[in-house]
C-alpha cells in the first residue's frame, strides 16, 4: 500500500499532520470558560493528547514492523483513542476490563497513576512478544498491569462482562460485609467492548445481570463502555441500533457521545464517572468511535468498504478532535504536531531498542510456569482400606457431609460467599445447601437468577477482588453454555498475568447419571470432557462422604492460596445414599470431624480398598458412581465360586489424574471402570497415562455408551452397569498379569 492509500498507516499518520496544521481557529475559550466546566483545561487536553498520540504511533509501529517481519500484533486502536478520556476521568484505582482497542486508555491510566515501565513500551514488548511486557511476559498481547487495576483480558468476544458484573457487585458486597477487597470501598469498575460484542449473548447476559441487580437497588458501580465504530470486522452494525438496544433498559443509565469531539468527551466521561460513583449504580456510556487501518494487519478493509468512505472517515479522528480543542485553547499548531512528532520519535526509538535488546519465551516449561503454580503432591498412596462390610451405626450421607463442610468454610472464613440457582431459600434442589442462609445470612448465601455465565462471572469477579466465591451450577448439563467462562476467563487469568491477578474459585456441579425416577438428558449427563483438557485447573469428583468433606476443604484452601480453579462435580444419585450392599447396612454413610477442621485431601491422592490377600488378582480404578458399583461388584466376586481377588482405586481427582498413585500401588491388571461416555470419557486420559508411563500389565475398560442419557429405565441401556463391570473383570483375569 502506498502513502496515497487511504487503508494505509502513512496515509493515516500524514493526513492527521495537514489536518492539524490546517485547523481554523475560532475564539479561544476564556478563563470562565475553563473554570465553568463548559470546556476541559488545558492540562488535561495536553495529557489526552500524549496518550492518544503515544497509542496511535504504537500502531503504526507495528503495521511497519510487521511488514519487516517483527512482531506479531497488529489489532490497535486507532480511531479509539477517545477512550483516553475515561481513563482521565476515573482514577488508577478503578479496575478497569478493556476492549482490545483501548490502546489510549491503557496509556493515559499508566501515565496517570506513574508506573515504572513506559505504557508505549508495555504494548511494543505484547506485540513482539517480548518477555519482560509487564502482565503476559510474551504469552499474549493483552492490556493490563498489576500497579494500574487494568486486569487483563482475552480476545474472546464479549467474555470479560460477565466478570466485571462481579468485580462490581464484589465491590458493593464488601462493603455491606466488611470485608477487605483489593480495590478502594468507592471504586467503580470499567467494562469497554465494541459495538460487535454487544450482540454477544455474553455481552447481553452480563448487562441483563447488571441491571437486574441494580432493579433490586443493589449496588452495581459499573460502567460498560461501549466503543462503537460501526464495524465487526467487515459486519457492520446498523445505524442506531446500539442507542435502541440499550437507551431505555431497566435499572441501566443511558448516555451517548461523540468521540471526535474531545472537550465533550471528557465533560461526558467526568459526568458518567460521577455519577456511577455517588449513586452505585450501573451506566452504558456508548462511545462514538471510527476504525482506521482495518480490524488487524491481514485485513484487506477495501473489499468491503469503499476508499471515499475511509478517506472521509479521517475527520473524525479523535486526536484531530483533541487538536481542535488546544488550538482552541489557544495552543499553537506548531506546539501540537511537536508533541505528536515527539511521540513518534519515542516510539520509535522504543521499537528499535526492542529489535535488538527484545527476548522471547524459549522454552515449553517458561511458557507454562505460570499457568497454576502449586506444591507439587508426593505421591505416595495410602495403605488400602477394606471393602466396607460391617453394618455402620450413623453417619453422614454424602449431601449432609458436602452441607457440614460447607458450613465449616463459611464460618472459618469471613469472605466466603455461597451462591448459585436455589442454593438460599429452598437450599439446594436436593437440599445440599438446607440451613445455610438461616446461620450465615442472605448477604453471603444468596439465590443468582438464571444464567450460569452471570454465576461465573460473579465468581470470577469476586474471586479477584479477594473474595472467595463458591458458586453452584445446578446440573452439569448447565454448564456447557457457560463453559469459557471457566475455560477462557478462569483458567487463563493467571497464564496471562503471570501470577498478578488471581481467581482462586470453586464450582460445585452436581451431575452424573444413575438418578432414580428423575432425569432425562438435562438432569443425567454424564460427559466432562469439555472441562478435562483445559489448563491448570483442578477436578474433584468424590463419592464417600468423608472423601467430599476432606476434598471441598483442599479445594477451598488452595483456592485461597494458591489461585485455584476448583470443580467439584457432585455424584447426585449418592447425595442420599446410605446403603452399600444391601438396603439397611448403611454402609455408605461416613462419620466425619468436620466441625473440627479434621481430615484433608490432597490434589492427586487417591484411596484404596482390598480384601484377603496383599496380592489381588485384579485392580479396578474408577470414581463416583463408578466406585459405588466397583465395591459392590468386588464383594460379590469375593465369594464367587470362581473368586476374583479385587483391589478398588478411587481416583478421587479428574485433573490432574493422580496416574502415579495409581502406579505406585503396583497392580498386576487394570479394569478402569468409567461411567462416562466412552469416546472423550475418563478412561482415555487413564489409559493413555498408564501406556505413556510404560505399564506393562493388560489394561481394559468398560464405559457409558456414547449417547445422550434418556428418560426413564431406557436410562440403564446406555449407563455402565454392574453386569458389564463384572464381565469385564471376568474377561481381564484371563489375560496374562504382570
Amino acid at each position: 500500500m502506498t502513502a496515497a492509500d487511504p487503508a494505509s498507516s502513512d496515509y493515516l499518520d500524514q493526513t492527521l499532520l495537514s489536518s492539524i496544521d490546517s485547523i481554523t481557529v475560532p475564539e479561544p475559550f476564556g478563563e470562565a470558560d475553563l473554570q465553568s466546566g463548559r470546556a476541559a483545561g488545558v492540562d488535561e487536553l495536553w495529557a489526552m493528547f500524549t496518550a492518544q498520540s503515544l497509542s496511535r504511533h504504537t500502531d503504526l509501529v507495528a503495521r511497519r514492523m510487521r511488514g519487516q517481519g517483527h512482531g506479531y500484533y497488529t489489532i490497535g486502536s486507532s480511531g479509539h483513542e477517545s477512550n483516553a478520556a475515561i481513563a482521565l476521568a476515573s482514577r488508577p484505582t478503578d479496575p478497569a476490563l478493556l476492549h482490545y482497542r483501548s490502546g489510549a486508555f491503557y496509556v493515559a491510566r499508566s501515565l496517570q497513576a506513574g508506573t515504572a515501565s513506559d505504557p508505549a513500551d508495555d504494548i511494543l514488548a505484547g506485540m513482539m512478544a517480548h518477555t519482560d511486557e509487564p502482565i503476559a511476559g510474551g504469552r499474549h498481547k493483552v492490556f493490563g498491569h498489576p500497579d494500574t487495576a487494568v486486569i487483563p483480558q482475552t480476545s474472546t468476544i464479549a467474555s470479560h462482562l460477565p466478570r466485571a458484573v462481579g468485580v462490581a457487585f464484589a465491590i458493593g458486597r464488601a462493603r455491606k460485609l466488611g470485608a477487605a477487597l483489593r480495590w478502594p470501598e468507592d471504586a467503580i469498575t470499567i467494562c469497554s467492548f465494541g459495538d460487535a460484542s454487544a450482540n454477544h449473548s455474553t455481552a447481553l447476559g452480563a448487562i441483563n445481570a447488571a441491571s437486574h441487580l441494580a432493579y433490586q437497588h443493589l449496588p452495581v458501580p459499573l460502567l460498560f463502555v461501549c466503543e462503537d465504530n460501526g464495524l465487526g470486522i467487515s459486519v457492520r452494525t446498523p445505524p442506531g441500533w446500539i442507542e435502541a438496544s440499550f437507551r431505555n433498559r431497566p435499572g441501566l443509565f443511558y448516555v451517548a457521545v461523540d468521540g471526535a469531539d474531545a472537550t465533550a468527551a471528557l465533560e461526558t466521561c467526568h459526568d458518567t464517572v460521577d455519577w456511577v460513583r455517588k449513586t452505585r449504580r450501573p451506566a452504558f456510556l456508548h462511545l462514538r468511535t471510527v476504525r482506521y487501518l482495518g480490524h488487524a494487519g491481514t485485513d484487506v478493509e477495501r473489499g468491503y468498504r469503499a476508499v471515499e468512505e475511509i478517506r472521509a472517515s479521517m475527520t473524525h479522528d479523535p486526536i484531530l478532535g483533541t487538536a481542535r480543542a488546544l488550538r482552541s485553547a489557544g495552543v499553537e499548531a506548531s506546539a501540537v504536531i511537536a508533541e505528536y512528532l515527539r511521540c513518534g520519535g519515542h516510539v520509535a526509538a522504543l521499537a528499535t531498542r526492542r529489535l535488538s535488546h527484545g527476548r522471547e519465551l524459549t522454552t515449553a516449561r517458561e511458557v507454562m510456569s505460570t499457568i497454576a503454580p502449586r506444591p507439587e503432591t508426593a505421591v505416595v498412596p495410602d495403605a488400602p482400606e477394606p471393602i466396607p462390610a460391617l453394618p455402620a451405626s450413623g453417619g453422614q450421607t454424602l449431601a449432609q457431609a458436602i452441607n457440614a463442610t460447607l458450613g465449616w468454610i463459611l464460618e472459618q472464613t469471613s469472605s466466603a460467599l455461597l451462591f448459585g440457582e436455589d442454593v438460599a431459600a429452598k437450599g439446594g434442589v436436593y437440599g445440599v445447601t438446607k440451613g445455610l442462609r438461616a446461620r450465615f445470612g442472605a448477604g453471603r448465601v444468596f439465590d443468582t437468577l438464571l444464567d450460569e455465565q452471570s454465576i461465573l462471572g460473579v465468581a470470577l469477579g469476586t474471586a479477584i477482588s479477594g473474595l472467595l466465591p463458591i458458586a453452584e451450577i445446578e446440573y452439569l448439563a448447565y454448564l456447557h453454555n457457560a463453559e469459557d467462562q471457566i475455560r477462557g476467563e478462569a483458567a487463563t487469568l493467571q497464564f496471562f498475568s503471570k501470577g498478578a491477578y488471581r481467581n482462586g474459585m470453586l464450582v460445585r456441579i452436581a451431575g452424573y447419571g444413575y438418578q432414580k425416577g428423575f432425569g432425562g438428558h438435562f438432569h443425567n449427563d454424564d460427559s466432562i470432557a469439555v472441562l478435562r483438557d483445559i489448563p491448570g485447573i483442578v477436578i474433584a469428583s468424590p463419592a464417600r462422604p468423608s472423601d467430599a468433606a476432606a476434598m471441598l476443604k483442599t479445594l477451598a484452601t488452595s483456592a485461597a492460596s494458591d489461585g485455584t480453579v476448583g470443580i467439584m462435580l457432585e455424584p447426585i444419585a449418592l447425595y442420599h445414599q446410605a446403603d452399600l450392599h444391601v438396603e439397611g447396612d448403611r454402609l455408605w454413610l461416613d462419620e466425619m470431624a468436620t466441625t473440627e477442621g479434621g481430615g484433608a485431601a490432597e490434589i492427586g491422592t487417591i484411596r484404596r480398598y482390598r480384601d484377603g490377600e496383599p496380592d489381588p488378582d485384579l485392580t479396578i480404578v474408577t470414581w463416583g458412581n463408578g466406585l459405588w458399583m466397583s465395591l459392590r461388584v468386588a464383594a460379590r466376586m469375593a465369594c464367587a465360586p470362581d473368586p476374583v481377588r479385587c483391589e478398588v482405586i478411587d481416583l478421587r481427582w479428574i485433573a490432574p489424574l493422580p496416574i502415579e498413585a495409581v502406579l505406585a500401588s503396583r497392580p498386576r491388571r487394570v479394569l478402569v471402570v468409567d461411567e462416562t461416555r466412552r469416546s472423550g470419557g475418563v478412561s482415555e486420559g487413564v489409559v493413555t497415562g498408564l501406556i505413556d508411563r510404560e505399564y506393562g500389565g493388560p489394561v481394559a475398560r468398560v464405559t457409558s455408551k456414547d449417547s445422550f442419557v434418556p428418560l426413564g429405565d431406557a436410562a440403564n441401556l446406555v449407563l455402565l452397569s454392574e453386569a458389564e463391570i463384572e464381565q469385564g473383570i471376568r474377561d481381564l483375569v484371563r489375560r496374562p498379569a504382570l
